[in-house]
């Protein structure tokens, strides 16, 4: 369980968290599987919040994922329900009689619509969460929400985590200063597919809907969408953003162009920002990671080229074994270079780490020092590049060592 795994050699202590005004939230213990922690987690929004979605893009998904993608076109949030323990996956009509029970609560609570209340769970998959340990446990938790319950809320939804994360950035729109504040949580299981694990990001910008979406889509894509543990996409991944309002800020057209306008310029440097620091704290808890790895890939024949062969050097188990173990074995990654289906030419390839260029043009480089590689090996943050020489693709990818830890850590998840 979460609390017995040894902290991360590559964790980050959390930020100083603020208030999103237009935010009360908080953490309860509701037995659903920890015993001695909280569980559950519930945030309630100002009245005319508008959220955006990210979600999974496994074929089963879990019911919370379902239910939020029933209800995001509303583009309207009162409430959020978070259990940690039991992911709701694979219940059947069980995990859809939850959901419904448990948002009928939450909606009665916050004094919103049901379609206003959105959910999530992470935990094992294939168990029924049974919604009166949720129900029972709002009606307290909900006279407890405050509007400096962030911490309470990041420990509140961590499984194998074995520290909180969170991120906070403030930004100008508008001539109004606005917050972005987030928590997620992720360990295991983790290789996204237009979202990741869970994260819950919180400004108090006034945007519609649809300029939320736009932004979240297309920065998920740099910062979530590049990470990877260990290869495999959960059923319950997701990452939504609230926006409350409550800097009234000068409105902003639901038509505008998000990526364009530059009034949205700052806000939107901002919010990849605390994506970007939420993602990566992901990666520095990869179970029994010990390593970050960093890799750079330019020249390919595309954008979408150069991810893939990221996420493949990334994924590799052989490579991430050689990490784990410090060794400098630059022909780990050429082989994951060339079976990955991409274009790719051992001729044009040129492979470096730490800065230091090993092979270039088909061949190791001339007079070669392994000496510098070495000592990087020995660091805790590994930065790997690969140019491909084609073309003018690029990506940026992040991902961690493969340890016994690893094992450990899933060969015992249910017992």
């Amino acid at each position: 369980m979460a609390h017995a795994l040894p902290v991360s050699p590559l964790a980050r202590p959390l930020p100083a968290l603020g208030v999103v005004r237009g935010v009360r939230l908080g953490a309860a213990e509701a037995g659903i599987r920890y015993k001695g922690r909280t569980d559950l987690v519930l945030a309630e929004f100002a009245p005319g919040t508008t959220v955006a979605g990210v979600f999974t893009q496994t074929k089963c998904a879990g019911a919370p994922v379902d239910w939020c993608r029933s209800v995001l076109p509303q583009g309207q949030a009162g409430a959020l329900v978070v259990n940690a323990g039991n992911a709701n996956v694979f219940t059947g009509r069980a995990g859809r009689e939850t959901c419904q029970a448990t948002a009928e609560a939450a909606a009665k609570l916050a004094g919103c619509p049901l379609d206003a209340v959105y959910l999530a769970s992470t935990g094992v998959i294939g168990a029924i969460l049974p919604h009166d340990r949720i129900t029972d446990a709002l009606p307290a938790l909900h006279d407890s929400l405050s509007e400096t319950g962030w911490e309470a809320a990041a420990r509140g939804i961590m499984t194998t985590d074995t520290f909180p994360k969170a991120a906070v950035r403030t930004a100008t729109l508008n001539g109004t200063t606005v917050t972005i504040q987030g928590i997620a949580k992720g360990s295991g299981m983790i290789a996204p597919d237009m979202a990741t694990m869970l994260a819950f990001v919180a400004t108090d910008a006034a945007l519609p809907a649809p300029v939320l979406q736009s932004l979240l889509s297309t920065d998920v894509k740099t910062t979530f969408n590049c990470i990877t543990v260990d290869s495999d996409t959960s059923t319950s991944d997701m990452v939504l953003l609230f926006a409350t309002g409550a800097a009234q800020n000068a409105p902003v057209s639901a038509e505008t162009d998000a990526l364009q306008d530059p009034a949205l310029a700052d806000f939107r440097s901002a919010l990849k920002a605390v994506l970007h620091d939420l993602a990566l704290l992901v990666i520095r808890d990869g179970e029994g990671a010990t390593k970050l790895m960093s890799i750079t890939v330019s020249g390919a024949a595309s954008q979408n080229s150069a991810w893939r062969v990221g996420m493949a050097i990334g994924n590799s188990p052989l490579v991430k074994t050689a990490i784990a173990g410090e060794d400098a074995n630059w022909g780990r990654i050429v082989m994951a270079v060339g079976k990955c289906g991409e274009p790719a030419d051992r001729d044009t390839l040129s492979v470096s780490i730490g800065g230091v260029c090993i092979a270039r043009d088909g061949t190791v480089v001339d007079g070669y020092d392994e000496t510098p590689v070495v000592a990087h090996m020995k660091g805790q943050e590994i930065d790997i590049a690969v140019d491909l020489g084609l073309g003018s693709g690029s990506a940026q990818i992040w991902s961690c060592d493969l340890t016994h830890g690893y094992i450990d850590i899933n060969g015992s998840y249910r017992s």
